[in-house]
């Protein structure tokens, strides 16, 4: 399974090891396509995992899932100069269709801001129509140059919420409330603490006038974008003419929003916890949140054992955990932990015929750590588990993160950091892209984001790190993927 080799590790080749930790956890595979991935079912079960807790939340806070083409008119792109412009380069166009030549060329979906514009310029009248809540699972395609599985493929799943309202105001707050959800299920889910805030004008999405979004610190120390949220004003009412009658009988442009996660969640799980033995898995998104493992040498001791493994089995289950019997003729415990182990599973629990005559299972973590667990206490170990290894986990990604953070940095220090270790490094930013270029330019590091106000430095800095002048904010740099 996997790699027979076993790993690469982290601090050898962490491009290397990241990909080895994909192949030996079966996530995905490269497809014969360049640049496409083959999602595994122990990867997709993972993104099915996330997709049931983020829909939940999008469901509770009043959208509507909904599905849109996956062809978009090449017109409907050149509507917005600035879109189109973003997003030309990424672009699929197919030409033909059924052996002929298309009257008009059609994109294959890079994101779908311009269709829906399209048909919510029909299905909006008046202010009793919005807000419109929407959002819908897809796959999207860009045509990307260097690829790597989960975090930048041609083709690759994500949902997108796109919402229509009647004031700026609401359209703002709802940015924000987004931002806020994809945070704590980042948290929550993930184990993942994320740096929130704006993007600069260089680095906001494509016809957007403000992108929020959720940056967390890779264990490489680069930066991954996991999540954003576009306020993207009247931007595409405009393009698509999608107005709306007033209380008072006049028309007004809608005010709107778009806002995205994709598989790329997967590779940021990946790289924020998993270690030189393979996958390390928050138990909220493990497929298998327990494996019991029964060992036996002889026959007489196989069936006790069995029989005791499947009522655990059962126990388990009835608890509301995902739990697999790993009962394979013929393999060696010592392979079976391996195996388990290399798929991220949070706990193994080992049952042998010594164990069966004190009542109890040995309980393993994949974090480290055994510890006897009585039979009768077995469901309860699993529910305080699942409950206080999430917690673990943040609180250690944290802890690195803070531990690869530099407040108030001098040039030198940004220039030596980014070029040297990396992590996130907190500066002054005197608000002009000349300097965001010229430190581009030197280091590879972009401005992350513009941190909101819980992560900024107090007292912020009063001078851009680059250039010496007056800072009008703090900034966040970083390498990126």
């Amino acid at each position: 399974m996997g790699n027979e080799q076993g790993i690469t590790p982290r601090a050898e080749d962490f491009s290397a090891w990241y990909n080895d930790v994909i192949m030996r956890a079966e996530l995905a595979d490269h497809s014969p396509v360049r640049g496409c991935m083959v999602i595994r079912p122990h990867g997709y079960a993972i993104w099915e995992l996330m997709q049931g807790a983020l829909d939940d939340r999008f469901k509770q806070t009043g959208h509507k899932n909904a599905y849109f083409p996956l062809f978009i008119p090449q017109s409907f792109l050149a509507k917005e100069a600035e879109h189109v412009e973003g997003f030309a380069p990424q672009t699929a166009v197919v030409t033909q269709g059924g052996g002929k030549e298309l009257e008009e060329p059609l994109v294959v979906r890079p994101t779908s801001e311009t269709i829906i514009y399209a048909m919510l310029a029909k299905w909006i009248q008046s202010y009793r129509d919005l807000p419109v809540l929407l959002n819908q699972w897809a796959n999207i395609v860009r045509w990307e140059m260097r690829t790597r599985l989960f975090l930048r493929t041609t083709e690759f799943l994500w949902q997108e919420g796109h919402t229509a309202h009647a004031t700026q105001q609401e359209a703002e707050e709802e940015t924000q409330l987004i931002l806020r959800l994809y945070r704590s299920f980042m948290e929550e889910w993930m184990a993942l603490p994320v740096l929130t805030g704006v993007k600069t004008e260089s680095e906001k999405f494509a016809g957007a006038v403000r992108t929020y979004a959720c940056e967390g610190l890779m264990q490489d120390n680069k930066s991954l974008q996991t999540g954003t949220s576009h306020y993207l004003g009247q931007n595409f009412a405009k393009a698509f003419d999608t107005q709306y009658q007033t209380q008072n009988g006049e028309l007004e442009y809608v005010w709107s929003t778009s806002w995205g996660v994709s598989t790329r969640l997967v590779g940021g799980l990946i790289m924020a916890h998993s270690d030189d033995v393979g996958l390390v898995c928050p138990p909220r998104l493990a497929p298998v949140q327990v494996v019991i493992v029964p060992i036996w040498k002889s026959d007489a001791e196989r069936d006790t054992v069995l029989a005791v493994a499947r009522g655990m089995l059962e126990q388990l289950r009835e608890a509301g955990l995902r739990v697999e019997l790993d009962d394979r003729e013929g393999m060696k415990p010592g392979a079976k932990y391996y195996e388990w182990e290399g798929r991220g599973v949070p706990v193994r629990l080992e049952v042998g015929p010594r164990d069966v005559k004190r009542e109890q299972a040995m309980l393993a973590r994949r974090t480290g750590g055994k510890t006897p667990v009585p039979g009768s206490g077995l469901r309860r170990a699993g529910e305080a588990g699942r409950a206080r290894w999430p917690q673990e986990l943040l609180t250690a990604a944290l802890a690195r993160r803070e531990e690869n953070s530099l407040r108030g940095v001098t040039k030198e220090q940004l220039v030596e950091l980014m070029n040297g270790r990396g992590g996130f490094a907190y500066g002054g930013y005197c608000g002009d892209e000349a300097c965001e270029e010229a430190i581009k330019q030197e280091t590879k590091a972009t401005i992350r984001v513009l941190p909101d106000e819980e992560f900024r430095t107090d007292p912020g800095p009063s001078e851009c790190v680059w250039c010496g002048k007056k800072a009008v904010t703090e900034a966040v740099w970083a390498r990126a993927y």
